[in-house]
């Protein structure tokens, strides 16, 4: 995974002044880590929604806005650093200034292959291509046709037929 080192001032001067939403991410296939930076319209916002597996780390860097969570609703300001776990209906809404936060969180789980209940007729399922990327210990397939461990739990993938070992 190459190293990930970026500027807040270098991301923000190379958006289009009126580019909203994700303006960096944070890339490469064999991280367990989550971040982004985002940015909103003055006056702008998402709707409120529940994010039930990951906890999220939110830091305001520019503007001022509100996080509605926990029923109530949080001041965010430049330096503001909140952590708001699993399960909270939250929403962020910028204010007349617009906002630029940056959010951090585990990586969602990549795509698996589950193993058909005995009951069930197996039918369909991923392409043969990806069984030599699935972990035997976990079951994840990984992204990347050329890892060698295991993205979720770290094992030693076994690419059978692919001549690694």
């Amino acid at each position: 995974m190459p190293a990930a080192h970026v500027t807040l001032a270098d991301v923000l001067g190379a958006a289009a002044p009126d580019a909203t939403g994700a303006l960096w991410r944070l890339d490469g296939a064999a991280r367990q880590l989550d971040a982004n930076v985002v940015r909103l319209r003055p006056g702008g916002g998402g709707d409120a929604y529940v994010e039930g597996e990951l906890d999220v780390l939110l830091l305001v860097v520019e503007g001022h806005g509100t996080l509605h969570w926990a029923g109530e609703g949080e001041e965010l300001a430049p330096g503001t650093l909140v952590f708001v776990p699993r399960g909270e209906r939250r929403a962020v809404s910028a204010g007349d200034a617009g906002l630029v936060y940056v959010t951090a969180h585990r990586r969602r789980p990549g795509m698996t292959i589950r193993r058909a209940e005995p009951q069930v007729a197996a039918e369909g399922g991923e392409a043969p291509c990806l069984l030599p990327r699935v972990c035997a210990s976990c079951g994840r397939a990984a992204e990347d046709a050329g890892a060698l461990y295991c993205a979720r739990c770290g094992e030693r993938l076994e690419a059978q037929g692919s001549g690694r070992p």
